[in-house]
C-alpha cells in the first residue's frame, strides 16, 4: 500500500493549463481533464486528452497537480534479469472474504520459487497510475482467480479476469466454493482448493510453470 492521498492531489490555477506533445496531432498543446499520476517505479506524470484529437496525451515530471502527495513505493514483481519459473509471476485476485486464503496460497507459491502479487480486496489502491492500471496487472504472466459466490459480485475481481484475457495472459482459477463460473472462465484450468488442496496445489504450480 502506498503513501498516495488523492486527497492531497490539487486543481490547477484557473487559466493555467498543463502542455503535453501530442503524438497524434504531432504538435504540443494544453491537456484537457489532466490528472497527476505514477509510473511503476514511483515516478510523477500528468495524462489528460488532445483538445483537439482527443487522443490520450502524457508528460513526465511533477506539476501543481501532484500538490504535496508522495510518491508511492516502485512496483517491480519479476526481479530484473529472471529466467526460467523466476520470470512468472501470478497474479492472485479475491474477494474479501477470501483474504486469508489468497494471502496463504501467495505465500505457498513463493516457497514454491513463483513471484506472487495478491490482490484480497482488503484495501483499495488509490493510486492513479500512469497506464491506468495497476503495474502488477501488467507485470505478472499468469492471473489466478479465487472463485466464490461472493467474487462473481465483485468488481475488481471481474476487472481483472477482463484485463488479463484482453491481453491474451493465461487464467486459471482457483475454486473454493461450488459455484458456476462467468461464462468467460467456463474453459479456463480449474483447480479445486474446496476439496483436495494438496493436489489442486500441485496442479497449479505446473501450469504457472507452463
Amino acid at each position: 500500500m502506498s503513501d498516495y492521498d488523492p486527497n492531497d492531489a490539487l486543481d490547477l490555477p484557473e487559466g493555467e493549463e498543463i502542455e503535453a506533445y501530442c503524438v497524434s496531432c504531432k504538435e504540443k498543446r494544453g491537456m484537457e481533464n489532466p490528472v497527476a499520476v505514477w509510473t511503476s517505479q514511483g515516478r510523477p506524470g500528468t495524462r489528460g486528452e488532445c483538445p483537439v484529437c482527443a487522443s490520450t496525451m502524457f508528460r513526465m515530471g511533477k506539476t501543481p497537480l501532484h500538490g504535496a502527495t508522495q510518491p508511492p513505493k516502485a512496483i517491480q514483481v519479476i526481479p530484473p534479469g529472471a529466467k526460467g519459473r523466476a520470470a512468472r509471476a501470478a497474479y492472485i485476485v479475491a474477494d474479501i472474504t477470501q483474504a486469508e486464503f489468497a494471502q496463504q496460497l501467495g505465500e505457498d507459491l513463493r516457497k514454491a520459487g513463483i513471484n506472487v502479487w495478491v490482490d484480497s480486496g482488503e484495501t483499495a489502491d488509490p493510486v492513479q497510475w500512469s497506464t491506468g492500471v495497476h503495474p502488477a496487472l501488467e507485470q505478472c504472466t499468469h492471473l489466478v482467480v479465487v472463485l466464490s459466490s461472493f467474487a462473481l459480485r465483485t468488481y475488481s475481481v471481474e476487472e481483472a479476469w477482463s484485463y488479463f484475457l484482453s491481453k491474451r495472459k493465461p487464467v486459471l482459477v482457483a475454486v473454493r466454493e461450488a459455484v458456476d463460473p462467468p461464462d468467460k472462465l467456463r474453459t479456463r484450468p480449474r483447480f479445486d482448493f474446496s476439496d483436495d488442496q494438496r493436489a489442486a496445489f500441485r496442479g497449479l504450480v505446473e501450469a504457472l510453470a507452463r
